[in-house]
């Protein structure tokens, strides 16, 4: 029996140590830490670039469409064109998703990084958070800035 209380009281004890040590909540400002990630600007801009060509490209077929002069040709031009857009189309939304995962997971590793180093359990989108917890954003922006 006494060591059945002697039990009870060691797990009382851990439990309270745990919960005094617990970290809490962080939040952070994803968007904020967008517009100051250099990364993510270039991405931003490498991701525009390739929609305008695109909007380039349609414009210069369109000119190319209204110089046709029958409508065999307009067809087979229209049909050409569809399946070259649709594959310039699939390139561009590849390269889009797998530049923004680029940015995410670089992110994400550096809110990892300040979660340990401030000895957080969790972190959040501020958007979640109503009230309380710690803010990181800054952190992480100038955990991004020193990762180069």
């Amino acid at each position: 029996m006494k060591n059945f209380k002697l039990g009870l009281v060691l797990l009382a004890f851990v439990a309270m140590t745990g919960i005094a040590n617990a970290g809490g909540v962080g939040y952070i400002d994803y968007i904020k830490v967008i517009d100051n990630y250099e990364y993510a600007k270039k991405v931003t801009k490498e991701v525009d670039a390739k929609g305008l060509e695109m909007q380039q490209y349609l414009v210069d077929k369109e000119k190319e469409y209204k110089s046709l002069d029958t409508p065999l040709k307009k067809q087979t031009f229209e049909q050409r064109i569809s399946q070259e857009f649709k594959t310039k189309e699939q390139a561009y939304i590849t390269l889009k998703n797998k530049r923004e995962q680029e940015v995410y997971t670089k992110i994400r590793e550096a809110a990892k990084a300040v979660m340990v180093e401030q000895k957080l359990d969790a972190i959040m989108d501020q958007r979640g958070v109503f009230v309380g917890g710690l803010d990181i954003t800054d952190m992480v922006i100038n955990k991004l800035k020193g990762a180069k």
